[in-house]
């Protein structure tokens, strides 16, 4: 789960990390009222979405005066805001960021993730802040600092030594970093984080060290851990086919091709994804239904699937193990009448049941066609939306 910057900085803040003043607002009087609370000029108005790269799109703006505040908020809210991450169709902005300016003498990467390949967390620097970080990985990749740190001992002074003489901090602000990066650790672990990064962290003309940007990503699956966190869940920036699957238990990621697809478990999801690709379609999502489906999850999945436009065929992939193939064929049936399911179905299952399955699925009447495998069933899928 994503949260806003504004959201990230409260988090920050919590933990020692330095932040500039800021308040956020949904109008352009808040956010001139914020800016006076602020008391001191220039401030930048930041517009609020779950994305990067938003000074490219016109989503920051620098201001020198309460009403440039009010201009700029009054451009920025309400904006669809198009950046290398939000996709072409972009996002509309409801929120910005009004925050003190800074005297920035030098702008930093700092991230932390999960290194899955060693199991540890690793931390990534560079003094190439203010860049994106993936065209400084491949231009000039000695410019990013890794170090990776044992979740089970922790992080240690070497491992924040280590990291700020390879950004070549003066004195004043490697003490500051040095107090900053165990705290940005200490909040990493504690919520149970994917990701936490601060592109850029700015040393200042003085030599203070402070998180002008920020971006937390938390594990979804912990968040049962984390209650206070879902407070800062914004459904309005995620895909509604997403939140609604969400509503049932139901994993689902909408993608951009014409081949819905339905699978029991997230691996067999993705040989399903890529049995597409090779057969010369594209999947139109992911969607895994979990081992335990119901009936009613499997007719929700067909809702979702089909309010996609752009489906024009749908592959069902079913183990059948917790779930019998005959009660998935059943269930697929009564969906699919339930529905008024207009597109082909391609139905390959396995395992428990499967020939009785089959058979409901054959004397159903609908269009259903079965395939013997899964290279069957992306070779028939294909012919379908070809």
């Amino acid at each position: 789960m994503k949260i806003h910057e504004y959201q990230s900085k409260e988090l920050f803040a919590a933990y020692g990390i330095p932040v500039p003043a800021g308040r956020v607002a949904q109008t352009p009087e808040e956010a001139r009222d914020a800016a006076e609370a602020i008391g001191d000029f220039p401030v930048v108005v930041k517009a609020q979405i779950h994305a990067g790269g938003r000074g490219k799109g016109g989503g920051v703006k620098l201001a020198k005066s309460a009403d440039e505040v009010a201009a700029h908020a009054s451009a920025i809210l309400g904006m669809t805001l198009v950046t290398p991450q939000t996709g072409p169709e972009g996002r509309v902005v409801k929120r910005v960021l009004v925050e003190a300016g800074l005297a920035i003498a030098a702008e930093l990467y700092l991230s932390l993730t999960v290194d899955r390949e060693t199991a540890s967390v690793l931390i990534m620097a560079s003094a190439a802040g203010g860049m994106d970080i993936e065209e400084v990985a491949e231009k000039s990749p000695e410019k990013i600092i890794k170090v990776r740190v044992n979740p089970l001992a922790g992080i240690s002074g070497y491992h924040c030594r280590e990291v700020a003489y390879g950004l070549g901090l003066p004195p004043a602000a490697a003490k500051s970093f040095l107090k900053l990066l165990p705290a940005l650790y200490n909040l990493f672990v504690d919520y149970d984080c994917s990701m936490v990064e601060i592109n850029p962290l700015v040393v200042t003309e003085d030599e203070q060290i402070i998180a002008l940007d920020a971006k937390v990503t938390f594990d979804s699956n912990a968040l049962f851990r984390h209650k206070d966190i879902l407070d800062y869940r914004d459904l309005d920036e995620e895909d509604p086919l997403d939140v609604e699957a969400s509503k049932y238990n139901l994993n689902y990621i909408n993608m951009d091709g014409t081949v819905g697809n339905m699978v029991n478990g997230a691996g067999l999801a993705m040989a399903v994804m890529d049995t597409i690709k090779l057969a010369g379609a594209e999947p139109a999502n992911f969607l895994d239904v979990g081992g335990g489906a119901t009936a009613e999850m499997i007719e929700n999945g067909f809702r979702i699937i089909l309010s996609d436009q752009k489906v024009k065929a749908l592959l069902i992939n079913i183990f059948g193990g917790i779930l019998r193939c005959d009660v998935l064929a059943q269930g697929v049936v009564a969906a699919a009448r339930n529905i008024q399911v207009t597109v082909p179905i391609v139905v390959r299952m396995e395992g428990t049941n499967v020939e009785e399955g089959r058979r409901i699925l054959a004397e159903s009447g609908l269009n259903l066609h079965t395939a013997v495998d899964l290279k069957d069933a992306g070779e028939q899928v294909a012919r379908l939306v070809a």
